[in-house]
């Protein structure tokens, strides 16, 4: 026990990189690389209760914001190729994401002179057969698009969820708008 928590002492926390997902592969065996969407959910949701409680809904959404943020960011620059053109890029992101089951994107508009974007993502990996509590709760998923769009375009963007299946739609709506600062 002594040595355990001599390591938990001394063990420093390292910042996030792609090789900490490790060769799930060869860890995983006869288990896989697939889950049920339950299991992830519970940790996602359970998560969001203890950190909501502790600092409250509006503070717990921005770290699942910002989680996101830096999942889509990393997302992309270890699955996507981010020297595709604009449309070749969206065709390899709607695949990457359905592929992994993460959801069925659709772009529904996109402003060539702002970049501002219109995605909508059916059979969200977050939400799609919650409960309807008429809200928004993807906050996870417009910080992972956030990321994306910023590591593909270099531009800041605001992700904003305006459907959501928790709502009572049946597809997950994203405004994405580039930031502009004076």
């Amino acid at each position: 026990m002594e040595n355990i928590n001599t390591f938990l002492k001394t063990k420093k926390h390292e910042e996030f990189s792609w090789n900490n997902l490790g060769n799930i592969k060869e860890g995983r065996g006869d288990l896989g690389e697939e889950m049920p969407v339950i299991v992830y959910r519970l940790m996602q949701y359970t998560m969001l209760d203890i950190l909501s409680k502790a600092h409250g809904l509006e503070r717990a959404n921005e770290y699942f914001r910002r989680a996101g943020f830096l999942a889509g960011t990393e997302f992309a620059k270890n699955i996507l190729d981010l020297k595709a053109d604009f449309n070749t890029f969206i065709a390899n992101l709607q695949k990457a994401l359905q592929d992994l089951k993460i959801g069925v994107l659709r772009m529904e508009d996109f402003d060539p002179d702002t970049g501002d974007i219109v995605l909508t993502v059916a059979q969200d990996l977050d939400c799609s057969g919650l409960p309807i509590t008429y809200e928004n709760v993807c906050v996870y998923d417009e910080g992972f698009i956030a990321g994306i769009l910023e590591a593909y375009t270099g531009k800041k963007y605001s992700v904003r969820e305006v459907d959501c299946w928790a709502s009572g739609d049946r597809v997950c709506r994203f405004n994405g708008t580039v930031m502009c600062f004076l």
